[in-house]
């Protein structure tokens, strides 16, 4: 046990010095001589009263320098201080929106989903990227959900009113809706940490009508999301395949999305949000050591508990030994 403010002590034995000193230099008061008092004060009454009296003015001194002592002890504000290793677990998701031609009458909603997703997440860290021939990063990684609902929701009013500025830096490359490109960007998003340390996922928003030479392939980008251990969360806004062929966007799209592990669902469907928040949650969140932190904690139960029990003694004795 530590004592936060230990001048307390000296201080408060400074101040008792004092008193007694004080009282001891008080002038002793008149008395008058009766006669025959040795009559009284030889009464075996008399000596045992005068007995129980100076016993208890002995026992109400001791119990006010107890209440003294513990009053002190309590100022000095008594502390336990203890080193902690949290273990922390955490699940990291990652938002990923096309944000090329084809899904401008689509990518308000699925901004909308997004919101969604990220009120029903719980204790998870959520990040943002947005792509079309290039990526950028809308925001990193944070558990601070009321700055991802702020970030979302400017998202969606700059989607629904075609601001040209949250466009900036997503034509830097060659070609339009890159998708294997940006999907390569968001299994990238994640902290540069050993695979497997972190559940980690990505849900993809994207129609997979692919416009360019990407440098990944949607084929390739999913490799490198299962090599990472990231599951990818597709949502389609159009899954609209011509035929049931593997080679339509809708089914490569799906194709990716279950080689991870992960899952495929249209942005229509009311599966999509709790079916995607259900495959995150129910996805082994690794438990790992945080950093160790000192902990400190205030310990006054004692103190105070000793000076209550001293000052219900001293009421007590105070009532016995009025006149």
């Amino acid at each position: 046990m530590e004592l936060s403010y230990w001048w307390m002590l000296p201080l408060a034995a400074a101040a008792v010095s004092i008193a007694a000193l004080t009282y001891r230099r008080r002038r002793t008061p008149q008395t008058r001589p009766i006669a025959h008092g040795e009559r009284l004060t030889g009464l075996p009454e008399y000596q045992q009263a005068l007995r129980r009296h100076r016993a208890r003015l002995i026992l109400a001194v001791a119990l006010g320098a107890v209440f003294l002592a513990a009053t002190a002890t309590a100022a000095a504000r008594p502390i336990h201080r203890t080193t902690e290793q949290p273990e922390i677990r955490n699940r990291d998701i990652v938002l990923c929106l096309d944000v090329s031609g084809s899904m401008t009458s689509t990518d308000a909603a699925v901004t909308a989903v997004f919101e969604d997703l990220a009120r029903k997440f719980d204790g998870e860290r959520i990040g943002m990227v947005i792509f079309d021939s290039s990526s950028v990063q809308l925001f990193p990684l944070t558990d601070d959900y009321q700055f991802a609902a702020e970030q979302l929701a400017q998202a969606k009013e700059a989607l629904n009113s075609g601001s040209g500025s949250f466009f900036d830096g997503t034509w830097n490359g060659e070609g339009s809706s890159l998708i294997g490109d940006g999907l390569a960007s968001c299994v990238q998003s994640f902290p540069g940490t050993e695979p497997g340390e972190r559940s980690r996922s990505v849900v993809l928003a994207t129609d997979n009508f692919l416009s360019g030479e990407p440098i990944f392939t949607l084929e390739q980008a999913a490799a490198l999301a299962a090599d990472k251990k990231v599951k990818i969360h597709a949502l389609n806004p159009g899954d609209m395949d011509y035929g049931g062929q593997t080679d339509q966007p809708g089914a490569l799209l799906k194709s990716a999305a279950e080689r991870t592990g992960g899952t495929y669902f249209t942005l229509d469907s009311p599966d999509a949000v709790p079916g995607i928040v259900q495959e995150v949650q129910d996805t082994e969140a690794t438990s790992y050591l945080a950093a160790p932190q000192a902990v400190v904690s205030d310990a006054p139960d004692w103190p105070l508990g000793v000076a209550l029990l001293a000052g219900t003694g001293m009421l007590l004795l105070g009532w016995r030994l009025e006149p």
